[in-house]
């Protein structure tokens, strides 16, 4: 697309072109016949030998005095040192020009040897001829523009054509301000190109054709289209270059179907050229157009363009690119000129599609192919096909050919090395290429800390950042997003919070990379408040950062909110995705919102989602959740492919729920048609046949895994058995487990055992698990609030009150009992003692009413469940006001009759309120289903779903 622009946007026109319509003079500056000498010079010039025609000249001319009269012939001899980039040559024919005070003055030939110098790539002789010229005219300063032009010195353009308006009486021309709109092009500086495009409407010039086409090209860089349209529309005259430069300015910008709109209109007014193609080429393979890249494909061998050498490697380029590598193969087997280009774009389309080994065969071969040789883009089209630990061995030898054809010292290949080595896992490797080499950029160092961050090290990678700064690098948005993921990995909030200070100093703030991998950060360092901040801030939030926010308030179990923002995002307009559609899944789980949890699956339904792995296996896991287990079977039996995950789900939601026999059916049908089990699997199993005292099938589904090659029991398995033994009543077993473990039990395990042993009233086992419980984790709450049960179920005060002081002393406070239920989709939160809602009294009212009644039918308090040293009639007073208890008689007071009441709570249920609720179903003759930290309880018509066994 480049190459199309400088062969047909008249940018790249040098003094050469300008001057071809000047005749040559004598010294006496009349115009002077071709002699026969000149033709002989200009033959061996047109062949590329300056060199022959200057030793040719100096021959026939031995005397300095008659080289005024082959003027012609010296300025074709710069002309083509120019053009071979022979500066050695050119430099001798300027000592021959100097040595005639004639030469010297002659404009022609001053300017040519300012274009000489250019063209050569040596700035510094050309500016040094050109500030020798005493009387310069406007040949002189378009040859020294459009020298620094060609050389891509953008500033010093400008600076040159601001002197010629200043500090002169000379008018730029249409030769001048096309050079000049390029460099505001290159440099991005529309406001000096729409300065200059000013000037040449005043000027008369921007009807020219080579300014217009200049001036679009310039917007085109600079993105802005319309002002480039705006220009072809008001052009009197359009060549081929303005269709081209046009097309090539939508190309650019991605506006690939405009630019064929463009196209379409072109074919009808005029004959597309070789340019024309090799810009449309390139947007079809950036699209992956194929078929569109096959009709223009076409239409160039219509038009007889197929054999021009760069229409053929666009075209290569493109098929590769495109994934149609036995086209791009074959064009390449059948072209009859092949340069660098050809094979970098055959090797680059090999790469892009995955395929290492033909890309190192290829660069084999390019290799030993006579007259070329494989250059940086080769190795760089190679590294990138490299992509993971596989691929080691091959970028290893891809380095070694690189050093022994010496191309290790160009930045981009060092980066690429060291980007393919962290890629490729030799993390060691890419730090040895960091520093053996000198390093100027930072793009290397960002390599290898986001492969330490990708690769579970972010230790390293925040001290790879530290050396980096006290390297003298400054980091980029790149640096800061890996620095980020790091302290992300490590929830490291202080060095985070350092992060974000360096971000706000250098006001990277506003890059919206930066700003997710902030929001990330707090909310892994369960900082949601500090997230929330940064969002509230954006001025322009976008899906990503809704998905952030929304996943991170649930995450943190802050479900409530995250559900807020699920509806707040639909409200603003933004779709949510599979990722924000999940996250509110699992919020309505945890909430037990079994109405919006039907609202979000009746959206992925809408949206196509619900064939998705995690959207259908969120979908049972909420159901199961909110106590709804038929709705969860009935969507798991619909689903056309059902995974691991979603097999999971189902038996883990039978688990919860204390169906062990579906559980174990479903399981034995995942092994007849399902896919393989898997850890997660194994728990929800093993969690079923624990809820429902399945202990003989827990155990051989236990022994399956520890005989298993493929699934190993991890701690969370062991925890399940014991908790297993420890419901049935199998204390000692569970504790030999524990101690026969391979890994060292957690506080979890030993909790499930005390637990266990509470329950039973074991209390030697007992007291030595709470000792060592304790000793392991002393900073949890809850190992004291279940060490002091243990005791205060026997009677224990004492110890009670020594547990609990030790408590306060470590600063710690027990977590409230919680209960909470959704009415009206709101959602009502009840804790043990007296409420604060407004209803409270009259809750309470209609507990106490419920109370006499479930007492007529056999309803005993069950003080035992009250664990603290008081009377009698206190305990009972304290039964009254558990959380459970308030929720029940809440719904009963607010919902319809023959409602089910779906009542949660964060802890484990008490036997009072377990006995309660059952009798409470039969009385009312209503469905209670109550969700404790372990289970669910379905109470109905006085029995309940657990038979007494939890």
């Amino acid at each position: 697309m480049a190459m199309a622009l400088m062969a047909n946007a008249a940018f790249y026109y040098s003094p050469r072109p300008h001057h071809s319509h000047l005749p040559s003079f004598t010294p006496s500056g009349h115009p002077s016949k071709p002699s026969s000498l000149s033709l002989e010079i200009n033959n061996l010039c047109t062949n590329g030998r300056p060199d022959d025609a200057l030793q040719l000249l100096l021959q026939q001319c031995p005397d300095p005095s008659h080289l005024p009269s082959q003027a012609d012939a010296v300025g074709l001899i710069l002309q083509s040192c120019g053009r071979e980039r022979q500066l050695d040559v050119g430099r001798g024919v300027h000592q021959l020009i100097d040595s005639s005070a004639e030469l010297t003055s002659n404009e022609f030939l001053t300017t040519r040897l300012v274009t000489m110098y250019s063209m050569c790539g040596s700035l510094m002789d050309s500016r040094r001829v050109f500030e020798s010229i005493k009387n310069k005219n406007l040949f002189h300063w378009n040859a020294m523009i459009s020298g620094y032009t060609r050389n891509e010195l953008w500033d010093e353009v400008l600076c040159v054509f601001c002197q010629l308006i200043s500090e002169t009486g000379l008018m730029p021309d249409n030769f001048t301000l096309p050079c000049v709109l390029k460099s505001c092009g290159g440099l991005l500086g529309v406001g000096m190109g729409g300065t200059v495009h000013g000037m040449a409407v005043k000027m008369g010039l921007s009807s020219d054709a080579f300014v217009g086409n200049s001036l679009m090209s310039m917007y085109g860089k600079c993105g802005c289209v319309d002002e480039a349209v705006q220009v072809f529309e008001d052009m009197p005259e359009r060549n081929l270059v303005s269709w081209n430069t046009l097309i090539c300015a939508l190309s650019e910008n991605g506006l690939v179907e405009e630019c064929f709109d463009v196209f379409r209109e072109m074919v009808v007014i005029t004959r597309p050229d070789d340019a024309t193609v090799v810009t449309l080429l390139p947007a079809c393979a950036a699209e992956g157009w194929l078929e569109m890249g096959k009709v223009v494909h076409g239409l160039s061998v219509r038009l007889e363009l197929g054999h021009a050498l760069r229409v053929n490697n666009a075209l290569i380029d493109m098929y590769g690119k495109c994934g149609f590598l036995t086209e791009a193969q074959r064009l390449f087997d059948r072209s009859t000129e092949r340069n660098e280009v050809s094979w970098n774009a055959l090797i680059g389309g090999y790469s892009k599609n995955g395929d290492v080994d033909r890309a190192l065969y290829l660069l084999r071969e390019m290799a030993v192919e006579e007259g070329i040789r494989p250059n940086e883009v080769t190795a760089l089209n190679v590294l990138s096909a490299c992509l993971g630990p596989s691929e080691l061995l091959k970028v290893k030898e891809l380095h070694g050919y690189v050093i022994r054809n010496g191309l290790q010292n160009n930045e981009l290949v060092f980066s690429g090395f060291i980007t393919a080595y962290a890629k490729c896992g030799s993390l060691e490797s890419a730090v040895s290429v960091l520093h053996s080499m000198e390093i100027k950029i930072v793009s290397p160092w960002n390599a290898i800390i986001g492969g330490y961050v990708q690769s579970g090290q972010p230790t390293e990678a925040m001290g790879l950042f530290h050396q980096m700064l006290s390297s003298g690098f400054e980091p980029d948005w790149i640096s800061i997003s890996s620095l980020l993921s790091a302290c992300t990995h490590l929830k490291d909030l202080g060095s985070g919070l350092a992060v974000h200070g360096f971000i706000q100093r250098h006001g990277l703030e506003m890059d919206p990379f930066i700003r997710i991998s902030l929001l990330t950060l707090y909310m892994q360092c369960e900082k949601p408040l500090f997230a929330r901040v940064i969002f509230e801030a954006m001025k322009e939030k976008d899906s990503v950062s809704w998905n952030v926010i929304i996943a991170g308030y649930a995450k943190n179990g802050q479900m409530e909110e995250s559900l807020d923002l699920y509806r707040r995002m639909q409200r603003d307009g933004y779709e949510p995705c599979a990722i924000s559609t999940t996250s509110v899944l699992m919020a309505c789980g945890q909430l037990s919102a079994l109405r919006l949890g039907k609202e979000a699956h009746c959206f992925a339904l809408k949206a196509d989602f619900s064939d998705d792995m995690f959207i259908s296996s969120s979908i049972i896991d909420m159901y199961a959740k909110c106590g709804s287990i038929e709705h969860a079977h009935n969507f798991f039996e619909k689903l056309n492919n059902k995974d691991t995950a979603s097999w999971s789900a189902m038996i883990t939601g039978y688990g919860i729920h204390g169906c062990g026999l579906e559980a174990v059916q479903l399981f034995n049908r995942m092994h007849r048609e399902g896919p393989k089990p898997d850890g997660f699997t194994y728990i929800g199993i093993l969690m079923a046949c624990s809820h429902a005292g399945l202990v003989g099938e827990g155990l051989n589904y236990f022994e399956e895994m520890r005989n298993s090659q493929v699934v190993k029991p991890k701690l969370v398995h062991y925890a399940c058995i014991v908790d297993m033994l420890g419901r049935a009543g199998r204390l000692v077993d569970a504790a030999r487990l524990i101690e026969e473990m391979p890994e060292e039990p957690d506080g979890r395990m030993w909790t499930t055992l005390l637990d266990a042993c509470k329950k039973h009233g074991d209390m030697n086992l007992g007291e030595r698990v709470a000792k060592k419980l304790l000793d392991l984790e002393p900073d949890k709450a809850e190992h004291y609030i279940l060490a002091s049960n243990l005791f205060a179920g026997s009677g224990r005060w004492h110890d009670v009150r020594r547990v609990r002081e030790k408590m306060k002393e470590v600063g710690l406070m027990k977590e409230p009992g919680l209960s909470w239920i959704n009415v009206g989709n709101k959602v009502y939160k009840f804790v043990c003692g007296y409420g604060v809602l407004p209803e409270s009294d009259e809750v309470h009212t209609v507990w106490c009413e419920l109370e006499e009644k479930i007492r007529k039918v056999g309803y005993i308090p069950d003080t035992s469940s009250v664990l603290h040293e008081l009377e009698e009639e206190e305990k009972v007073g304290i039964l009254q006001r558990h959380s459970e208890k308030q929720a029940i008689a809440f719904g009963l007071l607010k919902m319809n009759h023959g409602t089910k009441l779906r009542v949660f709570k964060n802890i484990r249920m008490c036997r009072d309120c377990h006995n309660a609720a059952k009798l409470v179903s039969k009385v009312v003759e209503r469905e209670i289903i109550v969700r404790d930290n372990k289970r669910f309880h379905h109470f109905k018509d006085g029995i309940c779903s657990c038979g007494d066994y939890w």
